[in-house]
């Protein structure tokens, strides 16, 4: 018998953690995995998670999980293949250390990923890019904030961890302006800004007068923006902005639909409107 508990925390220290270095948005994602995987698996077996076995954990229950992601819980098919791609990560490092469960540890990772339907990239066009940087209020410090995140991302075309990641000393204005972020699996790389929002964010700095270390783009107490607090403010801004520009009123607008306006069309970014910088 194997006890799953000494598994899963060798599993997040020393694979996770120590060997790849994943992000915190990653390790937050497994440990959720891992954690909806537990309380299934207890409301199955009837033994709670410190009781669990690694035998407890058969292709069986873990289809039944996967089954009860869907039905129960109303994810979608890249959510179902995240968390299976999860599980096999787990039953990978397992199978190093626990040779005796050889046998059901590949039934687990013989477990296929269901197919997904591709959707259609949604991106914006000219005029409604310039609609949605356009519609912050910039006589409020919410407005101006809200504005340059806004041209940021709709410019450089970072992810949204990249943006709230980035602080003071991240920004490098002048010949060859660019922000440095850590991107994905912890890479480090350098995107070009416009003259225009070099200018922006020129303004933003000198408001800001923050210390290198300090959030580029800072809540209202000054900590640093979660991934849902810049959807919901894209959100907002694009149904005030769909006032202006109504074919807005068709699209769903997020970070993600703006990175891919980034990468469709760099061009996607006339500033006509930025006259708080003057």
């Amino acid at each position: 018998m194997s006890a799953l508990g000494p598994i899963l925390e060798g599993y997040f220290t020393e694979r996770l953690i120590a060997q790849r270095r994943a992000s915190p948005n990653t390790v937050a994602a497994y440990r959720d995995t891992f954690r909806l995987l537990l309380g299934f698996s207890q409301a199955r077996t009837g033994k709670p998670p410190s009781k669990l076995d690694l035998e407890d954990l058969d292709a069986v229950l873990i289809g039944a999980f996967l089954d009860h992601l869907e039905a129960d819980r109303h994810n979608g098919v890249r959510t179902r293949n995240a968390r299976l791609a999860a599980i096999h990560s787990l039953f990978s490092y397992a199978a190093l250390r626990h040779p005796e469960n050889a046998g059901l540890i590949a039934r687990v990772l013989a477990i296929p990923p269901k197919r997904a339907d591709r959707k259609l990239v949604s991106y914006l066009s000219s005029a409604e890019t310039e609609a949605l940087v356009g519609a912050p209020d910039v006589t409020t410090w919410i407005g101006r904030r809200d504005r340059v995140i806004l041209l940021v991302l709709a410019q450089t075309g970072l992810r949204v961890s990249e943006l709230t990641g980035l602080s003071v000393g991240d920004v490098v204005l002048g010949t060859g302006a660019h922000v440095r972020c850590h991107g994905k699996g912890r890479k480090e790389r350098i995107t070009p800004l416009t003259s225009e929002t070099s200018g922006v964010l020129r303004v933003w700095l000198d408001e800001q007068a923050g210390a290198p270390g300090d959030a580029l783009l800072p809540s209202r107490r000054g900590g640093r923006l979660s991934r849902d607090a810049v959807a919901l403010l894209v959100a907002k801004h694009a149904a005030n902005a769909a006032h202006r520009c109504p074919s807005l009123n068709a699209k769903t607008v997020s970070p993600h639909v703006l990175r891919h306006t980034t990468v469709i069309s760099p061009a996607h970014m006339p500033l006509r409107d930025m006259s708080y910088v003057a």
